[in-house]
């Protein structure tokens, strides 16, 4: 059995793909494949050579279908990076800003923005509220801003101060 797998595993590895099996609990056995591996879920209740059988079944559709998953990766890539060039323009608290900045400085300039306003947001709201924070924290999360979520988004910097007031009352506000 071992013999086949590393069989197998040569064969991928012509094409460049590497091969990882998992154990796990799961119906069926399950093939992903992504850039430059193969990734294989198996049922605990299936043996080695019944796992290698149907991995060899697939080895020819996963060489074939390799160059599209690497094309699509790539346009993927492509379009990730148009979208976080430096030419896009920064906005804070609803107005564009003269700054030029790579992602990572956008993001950590939102997180510094986010850290000196909230301090006074919270000195502001809890006292209404009746509810006082263990700690603050900025964090970056996907969701719309009148969705009720403890994490403080570093994306509202972005947006109108009032937005962020209305945000953190609503935090508060949470049971």
């Amino acid at each position: 059995m071992e013999i086949r797998l590393d069989t197998i595993r040569q064969q991928l590895a012509q094409v460049d793909i590497e091969l990882h099996i998992s154990k796990k609990r799961v119906k069926n056995i399950n093939f992903r494949l992504k850039p430059h591996v193969l990734m294989v879920s198996v049922p605990l209740h299936i043996s080695d050579s019944q796992a290698a059988d149907a991995v060899a079944r697939r080895v020819s559709w996963a060489i074939n279908h390799h160059p599209q998953v690497l094309e699509q990766h790539q346009r993927k890539q492509g379009a990730l990076s148009d979208l976080t060039t430096a030419d896009q323009p920064i906005y804070l608290w609803g107005k564009v800003q003269p700054l030029t900045l790579s992602h990572g400085e956008k993001v950590a300039y939102y997180r510094q923005q986010l850290s000196d306003v909230m301090p006074s947001l919270f000195e502001k709201w809890q006292p209404i509220v009746g509810t006082y924070a263990n700690e603050i924290r900025v964090k970056k999360t996907a969701h719309t801003l009148g969705q009720l979520q403890h994490a403080r988004e570093a994306n509202l910097a972005v947006r109108l101060s009032s937005c962020l007031s209305y945000r953190m009352h609503r935090v508060c506000d949470r049971p």
